[in-house]
């Protein structure tokens, strides 16, 4: 018995009569078989077509990807070592890790940025210790041997000094070329351009106290004027910060120049400076006289002794306060922030007469009396008895 019926393949909705003969079963199987062939061959190549594409795709953008997260396009982040050639690295302030591993994959010094930021990871306190300046370095080094090249401060090419409150210029100029490799000759014509320099007007050509004491670093491109422009700028900076009118800025220097002369404390500043401006006022026992030794020491350029001599006191320098009444040209020295504010904003008190009775700790007394200071000066004098050669 025979029956009809359809039926539905792989979707086709055409209603087809069942074989019935076994002929026709495998006329209908012979045909099925071409037919998954192709689907299958399709299927191959779709996959085919995707996989590609991604490849394609990764060549393109793979190296920027890894590039984004330190890492290089074979997957090796660091160089051999210990690398070659010569390159400068500049570390600017305020650089942070990240900046500091670009620069250094820039220049060729590493391979990667990963190279270094995993050196620094493993030594985060060394890392954060990292000063400024410019580096001497190889170009395809490890990142280890980049990153201890980097936390030594010795291997900067900057050269660094430190100049003291209260030196004179010719003594600057001479720490600055001892420092710098830069001759004394150099600094002292660059400051005859005061223009260049960005002296202010008020200091009437000359650089004296205007070369603010501090530590410096300076490469060795740096001009002797780039050196003293610097200088001169926090100076202003200084006077600035104190409040000083710009009118007053020389006369701020000059005082507080003699402060950095007389005193070795931070505690007697305000109180130098009020004495200075009490004997300009005019009154005893100094009627307008200073008399103040640090002026004639500068007049005399000697250094080391804590008096003056009678030929001293008798000059007719303008810098020596015992003959000339008022303050001096300008300042007889650099002073540093501190006795800018002292000159700035002095202590209060009727002092006139101070004297330094211990030079060798700075010990200052104070007096308003003559008869006061006579006791000073006798505890002074007994010092100098003690201390033969020394005043």
């Amino acid at each position: 018995m025979s029956h009809d019926f359809t039926e539905t393949i792989f979707g086709d909705e055409t209603p087809r009569r069942a074989p019935r003969t076994r002929r026709e079963v495998q006329q209908r199987r012979r045909r099925k078989k071409p037919r998954r062939g192709r689907r299958l061959l399709a299927v191959i190549l779709a996959v085919g077509l995707i996989g590609g594409a991604a490849y394609g795709a990764w060549t393109v953008l793979g190296p920027a990807v890894s590039g984004l997260f330190g890492g290089s396009e074979s997957g090796d982040v660091d160089f051999a070592g210990p690398g070659e050639g010569e390159v400068e690295v500049v570390v600017k302030q305020g650089d942070t890790g990240e900046v500091i591993a670009s620069s250094l994959r820039d220049a060729g010094v590493t391979k990667t940025r990963t190279a270094y930021l995993d050196a620094a990871a493993a030594d985060p306190t060394s890392a954060a210790k990292i000063q400024p300046g410019t580096y001497m370095m190889l170009k395809g080094m490890t990142g280890a041997d980049a990153f201890l090249l980097l936390v030594d401060p010795a291997n900067r090419l900057a050269s660094r000094v430190t100049i003291r409150e209260g030196l004179w210029k010719n003594e600057t100029f001479a720490a600055l070329s001892k420092a710098t490799g830069v001759p004394v000759a150099e600094y002292t014509k660059a400051a005859k351009d005061t223009k260049a320099l960005g002296l202010p007007a008020v200091a009437k050509g000359d650089i004296e106290g205007w070369l603010f004491p501090a530590s410096y670093e300076f490469d060795d491109k740096t001009t002797a004027a780039a050196q003293l422009k610097q200088m001169v700028g926090l100076t202003v900076a200084a006077l600035k910060e104190a409040d000083v009118p710009e009118k007053s800025w020389e006369r701020t220097l000059t005082i507080a120049s003699i402060v950095e002369g007389e005193v070795s404390g931070d505690a007697d500043r305000g109180k130098v400076a009020r004495v200075v401006l009490n004997r300009l006022q005019g009154g005893p026992p100094s009627y307008g006289l200073l008399q103040m030794d640090s002026t004639v020491h500068y007049a005399a350029q000697q250094r080391g002794k804590a008096g003056t001599t009678d030929a001293q006191r008798n000059s007719d320098s303008p810098y020596n306060t015992y003959k000339v009444q008022g303050l001096p040209p300008g300042p007889i020295g650099n002073p540093g922030k501190a006795s800018i504010e002292a000159a700035a904003n002095p202590a209060d008190g009727d002092w006139v007469f101070f004297v330094t009775v211990d030079p060798s700790t700075g010990e200052t007394k104070f007096a308003s009396t003559s008869a006061e200071h006579e006791r000073n000066v006798k505890e002074f004098q007994q010092w100098c008895s003690d201390h033969p050669g020394k005043c």
